[in-house]
This record gives C-alpha cells, structure tokens and sequence, in this order.
C-alpha cells in the first residue's frame, strides 16, 4: 500500500507536517479553509526556527535586538544586552509565513485543498479508512462544493477550536483569547520600532497575561491576551495597552482588529487511533510567553518524522502505540520547558506585586542571558550552580521587596 494521510489546516503545523510526509514519499492531502487567513499573533520567532525550517530572510519583517519591560508602575527595563551580533527575535506576519511554508509544502508534493472539514468518520476497524467529508471552496464560493475522501491516517492541525479532536473525544483544555490591532505608524513613530519590541505587564492589561507592541514591516502590533473567566474584559483591557503605550502610538491608524483563542495547556488525548493532534489542536503554546509558532511547526515536524519512520517510509498506517512515540519524544524533549514556564507564570502574573518584581528580576544580566538563551534555542538552559543559586536569591529578593509573597 502508499499511505495516504490528510493533514487537516496549513498554519506553520499543518504545513510543517504535510512538507515533511510529502518529501518522504507518503499521499498527502493538505486541507486549509481560507488561503489568504492571518491568525491574530505577536509572530514572533526564535531564532532557532530560522535556521531549523530554513526559512528566507523576506519571510522575517523586523530583526529585534532590543526589548523593554515595562512594569504596572511603568518602570522600564531595557533587555537585550546580552544578544550576540548575530543574534535577534524575528517578527512576522502570518500571513506571510504561513503562505511561505503551504506553499514550500505543496511543492513538496502535497496536495493542497481549499476546503473546510466539517466531519471525521471513526472506522470500526483497525485497518477501515477514516473519511472526511468537506466542502471544497475551489470553485470560489464560500459554501463550497460537498466531497468526501478517504485517508488512512489523519493529522489534525486545526487550531484551538479543532474539529479534529472533537471527532476523536481527545477533550476539552482552557484557553485564552488574543485580540490585537495592527496600527500604522507615522514614520518618526515607526522609526523608534526599529529593532525594539514592548511588552507591557499590569492587571490594567491582562490580569494574567502580557500585552505586547512588537514591530512588523510597516507597522506594529499591539495586543493582549487572558485567560477565559476575564474574556469579557478582553477590550477593556485592549483599551488598557492603548492608553499605556499612548504617546508612542500617536498618529497611528488601525488597519485590522483580531482575536483568536489560543490553548493554555495540552488536550487529555492528543493521539487516538491513526489520528494525531499537533500545534494548537493538540495544546503547545507555552505558558507565561504564550510563545506557539515555534512550538507547533516542531510538534508536526516530529509526528510527520514519526509517522515517516515506522511507516517504512509510507508502506503501512501506524498503530495508536506507535504513533503515541511522537508524544513520548515530544515530552522527553520539552516538558521541562513547559514546566518552568508554567511555574514562571503562577508565580510572576498574579498580582501587580509580583509583576514589578518580575520586571525588576529581568533587569539582573544573568536572568536576561538565561531568558534569552532559552527563548531563542528552545531549551532551559542549565545556568553554572554559582549563577543559578543568584538567579535565585535576586528572584526571591524581588519578590520579598515588593511583597509579592504574600497571599
């Protein structure tokens, strides 16, 4: 048999995922609803995902070297020094890279269907075909053309509201929501975004979150996110990083407002059957950051990679076991990751106490070349004993200073 395997949405997972299925040979079917669709997101990248996914200089709009925390007080700490030559955060749109990888991965050889998946047929056996039935936009009409098809395995890549794992009962995870406005700059203002990114910290801007100004190719975004008991808030709060960031947006002229849930944690169950979960539907975005695009370009790359392996290359479906080795390496590789972030936020994000604590521990060199370290290589960089046991003490004296530790 030639596997055949449907990647369900071309964001930086699903595309990722179909590239490298592709390459090796395996039927892939791509699926992605609005060719032209841009989530809401900071689109920030470290710079391991650069070299990683090989991805061209056009597709990065700004190289950011400098960045400022800005606390609920507006104390500001520059960050940033620590950055080698060579080194930066890229800034993208996702319009932009999300086009760049569907398009590197139908070249690959997938095959890319413009259409909208609305159901996933279980089969009662191990070896019965799943079928999607979906409408194909291909002839240019939003309510599409009704078709069906047949896969042996599927990947679903389709975000925090995925239909996929609704098929699969993969169950439910907390989510938070994004809202962001793109603002045009007048050129002096635009100017001082050169290399520099913002982000803001406070209950007047997330009672559990961060909003951020990070520059794009002709002008910012500037947006926040919480979690979603404060959702109704969510433009009150929107209204909080406009009135913080006020004088340095003056002048500036909306040109989109976005929102967009994104997962706080991992799905219950991100494999069952031939049907895994990767990206946003399967929960990768990273506390505290609420870093994603990295995260799920990698999560599809190492399920693709696993299905590639213990296929024979594209000569067999995998069993549920097998494929449950993708969440195994995925684990093993980033749990820590997710651990340490997650402590980062249930500590520094709950009160603004703690948040100027936060803001006055990032100020310290050694937390700012451990940060950054992580953030741009994707690791938790083990820091010498000497350093770790300083980075520990500024952190608790942080905190005690501002009487964060109180209950």
């Amino acid at each position: 048999m030639v596997l055949r395997v449907a990647v369900v949405g071309s964001g930086p997972a699903g595309s990722s995922a179909a590239e490298t299925l592709a390459k090796a040979g395996i039927e892939t079917f791509l699926f992605e609803r609005k060719l032209d669709n841009a989530k809401p997101c900071g689109g920030a990248i470290p710079l391991c995902m650069v070299d990683e996914f090989d991805l061209p200089p056009e597709i990065i709009d700004r190289r950011v070297r400098k960045m400022k925390m800005i606390s609920p007080s507006n104390v500001e700490v520059n960050i940033g020094q620590t950055l080698k030559d060579d080194e930066y955060i890229g800034m993208c749109r996702r319009e932009v890279l999300d086009g760049f990888l569907r398009d590197r991965a139908a070249k690959s050889g997938a095959k890319l269907i413009n259409g909208t998946v609305h159901k996933l047929d279980i089969p009662d056996s191990d070896k019965a075909p799943y079928t999607l039935h979906y409408a194909d936009h291909s002839n240019g009409s939003l309510q599409g053309e009704a078709r069906s098809l047949q896969v042996d395995m599927v990947v679903g890549a389709d975000g925090a509201n995925s239909r996929v794992a609704r098929a699969i009962d993969a169950g439910d995870y907390n989510y938070a929501i994004a809202f962001q406005e793109r603002i045009r700059l007048p050129d002096a203002k635009m100017a001082y975004y050169e290399d520099l990114a913002e982000m803001y910290v406070g209950g007047d801007v997330s009672p559990d979150f961060y909003a951020w100004v990070f520059p794009k190719y002709d002008h910012v975004a500037v947006g926040t996110g919480t979690m979603k008991p404060n959702q109704a808030r969510i433009k009150q709060l929107q209204a909080g990083i406009r009135a913080r960031a006020a004088k340095r947006l003056e002048g500036g002229e909306i040109i989109k407002v976005e929102a967009h849930p994104i997962p706080e944690h991992p799905r219950p169950r991100r494999v069952v059957g031939r049907v895994a979960l990767v990206g946003d539907a399967a929960g990768t975005v990273t506390k505290s950051s609420g870093e994603g695009i990295y995260f799920a370009a990698k999560s599809a790359r190492m399920c693709a990679e696993t299905i590639v392996e213990f296929s024979n290359g594209g000569q067999r479906a995998l069993s549920e076991d097998e494929l449950k080795i993708y969440l195994q390496r995925w684990d093993k590789k980033y749990g820590l990751t997710y651990k340490v972030l997650d402590i980062l936020q249930s500590v520094f994000y709950r009160s603004d106490a703690a948040r100027e604590a936060f803001v006055e521990m990032c100020s310290d060199i050694d937390v700012q070349k451990l940060t950054f370290d992580s953030y741009l290589y994707k690791t938790v960089v083990p820091a010498n004993p000497l350093t770790q046991l300083k980075i520990t003490a500024k952190t608790v004296g942080s905190l005690l200073r501002g009487h964060a530790l109180a209950p």
